[in-house]
């Protein structure tokens, strides 16, 4: 199980190109989802054009980057949706997008299904409408559903069903698994970051100890659940959990923001972790040239983990979680399963924590519609 360490010393060194690309299309969205780690709701206006977005993809294709995760903001939001990701399918880049599922009406489920190369991840945050809405608002989970059933009527083949694990989540990780069945899906799970509107509600809604070590156990038992390397703190329990078992920021990972801004990673969207613009000399040199990357790639510290005798298994944990709870990156990840997270974290009660940059939360309410 796990990437074995000769891979993994590879991979902390960085790759030519992204093995995981992550691109915002909008900070557009029609949710305001309490732990949205890009803070989306108001559509930026200086968003890249269709023209830069097909030029973009243009770029990532010659860089053979074979598929690319793409997000928002609620991508479908966009008008030119449809023609970016059948620009990018055309030229062989494979595209997985998340989205909430409001926008997937019976039309435009019979339309992706006839897309290939293509990836759906159907966002929920709780096996039922009670526990999902608390999250995501009023009327979403229902929503959610609907997309789901349509894209099965469209014969759209397997998609995933991705969950945040937030304390009352992931109580539910067996009901989680049967809807997954039901319509057969890949369930994905997903770590709560500190991130964008998530640090204002990390302290109440993150795993506790006890619930992260029997998570551990439930993803050992079901090496087929997707995580996407999010708990790989938790390997330091004793197997290593599915995947690199590393932070890959600006190594293996990025994100490329709405406005073409490249970030190390998706869940530190904060100007400390920017490597540049695409719109100033395109993605590849902001990838291969970026001090920051560079300085990334460089062998870590381990800091306060070097006399831990985990420290292979978890790598100190993960660089947002840490940032935005007010810690250094030489210190123990806040949810540490030895619990020393938490006593770094009692030290610096008192720290300010960073704010995530930029904002685009909307200042009304907001209403659930389908298109």
């Amino acid at each position: 199980m796990g990437a074995d360490f000769s891979l993994r010393n590879r991979f902390e060194r960085g790759l030519a190109a992204p093995i995981c690309l992550t691109w915002e299309l909008t900070y557009a969205c029609n949710l305001a989802c309490t732990h949205c780690l890009s803070s989306s709701g108001r559509r930026d206006p200086m968003e890249l054009s269709t023209k830069e977005a097909k030029d973009l993809i243009d770029e990532i294709a010659a860089m053979q980057i074979f598929y690319i995760n793409i997000g928002g903001g609620e991508p479908m939001i966009r008008r030119d949706f449809f023609e970016l990701i059948e620009h990018a399918v055309k030229q062989k880049v494979g595209v997985k997008f998340s989205t909430n599922g409001t926008r997937i009406d019976e039309e435009a489920a019979r339309r992706l299904a006839a897309i290939d190369y293509l990836d759906i991840q159907i966002s929920i945050d709780g096996a039922d409408a009670q526990t999902s809405d608390r999250i995501r608002g009023a009327g979403s989970y229902d929503q959610a559903r609907r997309a789901m059933d349509n894209l099965q009527a469209a014969d759209f083949g397997q998609f995933k069903i991705s969950v945040v694990m937030t304390r009352e989540s992931i109580e539910q990780l067996d009901e989680f698994e049967t809807l997954a069945q039901h319509y057969g899906a890949e369930l994905r799970l997903t770590r709560l970051r500190p991130s964008g509107r998530g640090v204002d509600v990390w302290e109440e809604l993150h795993p506790t100890r006890e619930q992260n070590r029997r998570l551990y156990q439930w993803l050992l038992a079901r090496p087929n659940v997707l995580t996407g390397d999010s708990f790989f703190h938790l390997s330091a329990l004793g197997d290593p959990l599915e995947g690199l078992n590393l932070c890959g920021a600006g190594r293996v990972v990025c994100l490329i923001d709405p406005v073409g801004e490249v970030y190390a990673c998706p869940f530190v969207i904060h100007d400390e972790f920017k490597a540049g613009n695409v719109r100033d000399a395109g993605f590849a040199q902001v990838w291969t040239a970026s001090e920051l990357f560079r300085s990334l790639r460089e062998p870590g510290n381990p800091g306060a983990c070097g006399s831990c005798g985990s420290y292979d298994a978890c790598r100190g944990g993960c660089m947002a979680a840490k940032f935005f709870t007010g810690l250094e990156m030489s210190d123990p990840d806040p949810e540490c399963v030895f619990g020393h997270g938490e006593v770094a974290l009692e030290k610096k009660r008192l720290t300010i924590r960073p704010t995530p940059s930029p904002d685009h939360s909307k200042r009304v309410a907001v209403a659930i519609t389908s298109r």
